[in-house]
């Protein structure tokens, strides 16, 4: 597929899988050409060596989650999640993106098991994890298993999605658009509701492949 290909792919996404989208899509101006990178525009980089630098730059972690499919059969239940039950994956990519309108965004490998079934639902909760919660995190960052057994959670007030127990503070969203970005999709989405624990936990931290906590 060429790259007109991939980014139309990209763009109609939402459309072809059927997600229930609440708002009208926010355009960029000017709007940016969508693509992914082709053979002939990879820089000549180790990427062993690019994992090495980029580690340097820690970064707080969450948990994307996205409610139970309304009609499980439909769902194909990859990568050993429950077809009937929610989806959920870790991830580091987190980040605000606008503060009007309200939008956030986040990153997701293209080869994803967990992403079709977050975009088919239109929404998720970004679970933002505290320093202790570490353990869950690599629960969620494990491909072929039930990543919700034994983990205490509740739904988001707008879209359902889980909201884990513990976490220091959490992100109720509506997706907005996904674009191209090499081999990852970068998904924008609407925040609908958010909040946090009064005496919210440190934060849990990554950095050069390990976790961490942040000192006062």
């Amino acid at each position: 597929m060429g790259h007109a290909g991939m980014a139309a792919t990209a763009v109609r996404y939402l459309r072809s899988v059927g997600a229930r989208t609440t708002t009208a899509p926010v355009e960029a101006l000017p709007r940016p050409q969508l693509r992914a990178v082709g053979d002939d525009e990879r820089a000549p980089l180790d990427r062993g060596e690019f994992r090495r630098v980029l580690g340097n730059f820690a970064t707080g972690v969450t948990v994307i989650t996205a409610p139970a499919p309304v009609s499980p059969a439909a769902d194909t239940g990859a990568g050993g999640e429950d077809p009937g039950g929610p989806a959920g994956f870790a991830c580091q990519s987190f980040a605000s993106l606008s503060l009007d309108p309200p939008l956030v965004s986040f990153s997701v490998a293209r080869t994803s098991t967990t992403w079709p079934r977050i975009a088919r639902a239109g929404v998720f909760c970004v679970n933002i994890l505290g320093a202790d919660q570490g353990e869950l995190c690599r629960a969620f960052a494990v491909s072929g298993a039930d990543k919700f057994a034994g983990v205490e959670y509740d739904a988001a007030p707008v879209s359902g999605s889980p909201r884990l127990a513990g976490a220091p503070a959490w992100v109720d969203c509506t997706i907005q658009a996904v674009h191209t970005g090499g081999d990852h999709l970068i998904v924008v989405g609407r925040v609908d509701a958010l909040g946090a624990t009064e005496d919210a936990a440190d934060p849990l931290l990554f950095h050069r492949g390990t976790f961490g906590r942040f000192t006062r």
